[in-house]
């Protein structure tokens, strides 16, 4: 990877490899995620996937043939001892517009969290719906987040063990407030992404922040197992993520056992 300038300060710019950007090009385009006039909010918590999207973001601004603007901004869930100066710090010194938007949500989690729920669905929903709320507030008409590839096929085999569903993580979609969010790092392994946090020598913020780490509980073990039982089957298959990523993209529906797609089509076509 080559080192690169800000053209305005002469502060090295956190350099982004070719591959990487490549990916979330082919992402760009065949999904059209961000496009001329769009005001992209993106939600910076400060860990490495955020940290990368909101360079790449940053790169595609200055190089693309389109204009869009797009601003960063950090939940700060006004938990004891929260403290984002560093990060605000790091998008001062690279340019980026950055924002630290102060909400109640450690508060509100003592008395309306339900017993034996998952914590860290929660502050994810409360995170989510306050980046919402400050991207309504905003007028903007796309929100940015930072989920992988991994994050993806995790959360499909974590559907299906768990809940009994097929889903996973949409590259974008329109949320019932109107505008879209979009995830511009869907098709990046995780791996991606870390090496760019290390190859920068950036600091990211770790697990630590999340609220559900000050609470005194047993943490949801579904993703961890899930993660954990992924990399053993990786390391039996190196090609494992590729043909899940394929897979994701070739789906059969009208092959499960789906009553109501049935009823709807016409039940006399043959498997293939």
């Amino acid at each position: 990877m080559t080192e690169s300038k800000d053209i305005n300060n002469q502060i090295k710019t956190p350099s982004v490899s070719k591959k990487l950007l490549r990916i979330v090009g082919k992402t760009n385009a065949a999904f059209k995620l961000i496009n001329e006039g769009d005001k992209v909010l993106i939600g910076l918590s400060g860990g490495k996937d955020s940290l990368a999207l909101v360079h790449i973001i940053k790169h595609i601004q200055r190089h693309a043939p389109f204009k869009f603007e797009y601003e960063a901004c950090t939940i700060n869930y006004g938990m004891p001892n929260e403290q984002y100066e560093a990060l605000s710090a790091h998008c001062k010194e690279h340019g980026i517009p950055h924002k630290v938007f102060e909400t109640n949500i450690f508060d509100i989690s003592q008395d309306t969290i339900r017993p034996n729920s998952s914590f860290c669905s929660y502050f994810s929903r409360m995170r989510r719906g306050a980046l919402y709320t400050y991207a309504q507030e905003g007028g903007f008409n796309k929100v940015a987040l930072g989920h992988h590839l991994d994050d993806a096929v995790e959360s499909f085999f974590m559907n299906m063990f768990y809940n009994g569903t097929m889903r996973s993580l949409a590259p974008i979609y329109k949320t019932e407030r109107g505008f879209h969010l979009i995830r511009p790092l869907i098709q990046v392994r995780e791996s991606q992404t870390r090496a760019f946090v290390e190859d920068n020598a950036l600091v990211a913020i770790g697990d630590e922040a999340c609220p559900a780490m000050l609470k005194n509980v047993k943490m949801p073990f579904a993703r961890a197992k899930t993660k954990e039982w992924l990399s053993a089957m990786e390391k039996e298959n190196k090609n494992l993520f590729k043909m899940m990523q394929a897979s994701l993209s070739h789906i059969h529906d009208d092959t499960f056992l789906d009553p109501v797609r049935w009823k709807r089509d016409d039940i006399s076509k043959v498997e293939g």
